[in-house]
């Protein structure tokens, strides 16, 4: 589905970033998503992208497992992990009991690793994605019953 860019919000969203010094920011409606990131200088110095970068995506409804009750929704764009490290034993598995603000995986999103709490108490029912799998905003992650 196509949507038509409105030019003044990417200028808007671009002159913020550039006030705050943040890296990235994103701005949601019902109907869609964008995200406004800049390029980030990497260790020698030089941008890792060539110019701001905007993306526009798709509301969390066109991922219907968003829809499942008790599902953990992907917050972000990015690469999800089940454990801290490889050799790690994943943070929680099915039938492991949560408590509401529990770490319960890590998002990598631009190089910054993102502790991803569980939304309330309850028992791990399902997981539904896999350790180092790329994940959409709004993508069910996990389902707590």
């Amino acid at each position: 589905m196509a949507h038509d860019v409105d030019s003044k919000l990417v200028r808007k969203l671009a002159k913020l970033l550039e006030e705050t010094g943040l890296g990235e920011l994103e701005y949601a409606t019902d109907d869609w998503r964008i995200r406004v990131a800049r390029p980030m200088p990497s260790v020698l110095g030089a941008a890792t992208t060539p110019a701001l970068t905007t993306t526009i995506m798709t509301p969390a409804a066109n991922h219907p497992a968003a829809d499942l009750p008790g599902s953990l929704v992907s917050p972000m764009v990015g690469i999800a992990y089940l454990a801290p490290d490889p050799k790690s034993p994943p943070f929680v598995s099915i039938g492991s009991t949560v408590s509401e603000g529990e770490t319960v995986m890590i998002i990598e999103a631009m190089k910054v690793m993102n502790t991803i709490p569980a939304h309330r108490s309850g028992t791990v029912a399902e997981i539904l994605i896999e350790s180092g799998q790329p994940v959409e905003f709004g993508q069910a992650l996990l389902v707590i019953e």
